[in-house]
C-alpha cells in the first residue's frame, strides 16, 4: 500500500467540539476553544502527519441559521467543503435528541457522495445507556459508513478515528512538509489567539461583535523580542468601553493573557500594543469582510 492522503471536513452544530478535536488530533493548539457558539469563522487547514499518510483536516464555522451576511458567510464556508473533500466526520455530542440543528445537517448530508464518519463526542461524561441511545438514533438515518464515541478533550479513540479516515483516503502526495501543523500563517494564528482572549473575557453579545487584526509582527534588531501590533474592531461605542473596562483592566487582562500564549507559540519575548476602535456593524458590511479576510 502506498502513501495515503486527502482532505476531511469535520462539521457540526457550533460548539459541539470540532476545534478541541483538531487541535487534540495534531497535538497542539492551533484552533480556537471557546464555550461560546459561532468561535471558528474561516476554513482553517490543519495536518495531521501519520508515517504513510497525511491527513488535511479543514476546520469548518458551525452549521448555523446566519444573523448577518458574516453569518451566512460562515455558513457557506461550512456547505461548501462538504463535495470538495474525501471524507466528512460528523461530530455530535451527548445530546440523545436530534435538534433542529443537527437534523439541518443530517439533512444536507443525505445528498452527499463523500463517505460519512459519526463522531459522538463527549463519552467521557456520557452513560453507557444514553450513548446507545444516541446511537441508534443517528444510525437509523442510514448514511455514516462509521461511528465512533470520541472524547475530544480527553483523547479518547482519536487513534480509531485516524485509522477509519486513513482507510478512506485515496493513494497520493504528501500535500504539505511533514513538520507542518496548519497552512495559516503566524499573524492569523495569532490574531485567533486574541480573539480567543477576547471570547474567554466578555460576555452577552459582545464577543462575536468583535474582529482580530494584525497590524504587524516585527523582531527588534539584535534582541529577542518581538513587537506585535494589534487592532480591535467592534460594532458600537459601548462595547468598545465593555473591552477597554474600568481603567483599561479587562483590555490589559486579555493582552497578558494573549502574550503569554503567542510568546510560547514563537519562542520570544513580546511586546503587544493592542488598540480598540469602532466599525459600527461591520459584521453586514461587504468591504469590511474582505477587508477582514472572511471574504
Amino acid at each position: 500500500m502506498g502513501f495515503k492522503s486527502g482532505f476531511v471536513t469535520i462539521i457540526g452544530r457550533p460548539n459541539v467540539g470540532k476545534s478541541t478535536l483538531i487541535n487534540n488530533i495534531v497535538g497542539q493548539k492551533i484552533l480556537i476553544m471557546s464555550n461560546k457558539p459561532q468561535t471558528t469563522r474561516n476554513k482553517i487547514q490543519t495536518i495531521y502527519n501519520g508515517d504513510e499518510s497525511q491527513i488535511v483536516f479543514l476546520d469548518t464555522p458551525g452549521i448555523h441559521k446566519p444573523k448577518n451576511k458574516l453569518g451566512e458567510h460562515m455558513v457557506k464556508a461550512a456547505k461548501d467543503t462538504l463535495n470538495e473533500v474525501d471524507v466528512i466526520v460528523f461530530l455530535v455530542d451527548e445530546s440523545t435528541r436530534i435538534g433542529p440543528g443537527d437534523k439541518y445537517i443530517l439533512e444536507m448530508l443525505k445528498d452527499v457522495k463523500t463517505p460519512v464518519i459519526l463522531g459522538i463526542n463527549k463519552i467521557d461524561i456520557i452513560e453507557p445507556d444514553d450513548f446507545k441511545v444516541v446511537y441508534e438514533t443517528y444510525s437509523q438515518y442510514d448514511i455514516f459508513e462509521d461511528v465512533i464515541g470520541l472524547s475530544a478533550t480527553e483523547g479518547k479513540n482519536t487513534d480509531v478515528l485516524i485509522d477509519k479516515i486513513v482507510e478512506k483516503l485515496p493513494e497520493g502526495p504528501q500535500y504539505f512538509p511533514s513538520d507542518m501543523i496548519t497552512d495559516q500563517p503566524e499573524r492569523f494564528v495569532v490574531s485567533e489567539i486574541v480573539r480567543e482572549k477576547l471570547l474567554h473575557y466578555l460576555h452577552e453579545e459582545v464577543p462575536h461583535g468583535v474582529a482580530v487584526v494584525v497590524n504587524f509582527m516585527r523582531q527588534r534588531e539584535n534582541q529577542d523580542i518581538i513587537d506585535v501590533d494589534v487592532t480591535i474592531y467592534c460594532e458600537r461605542d459601548s462595547h468598545k468601553g465593555i473591552i477597554i473596562g474600568k481603567n483599561g483592566k479587562k483590555i490589559k487582562g486579555v493582552g497578558k493573557s494573549a502574550r503569554e500564549e503567542i510568546e510560547r507559540l514563537l519562542g520570544s519575548k513580546v511586546f503587544m500594543e493592542i488598540w480598540v476602535k469602532v466599525k459600527k456593524d461591520w459584521r453586514d458590511k461587504e468591504r469590511m469582510l474582505r477587508n477582514l479576510g472572511y471574504q
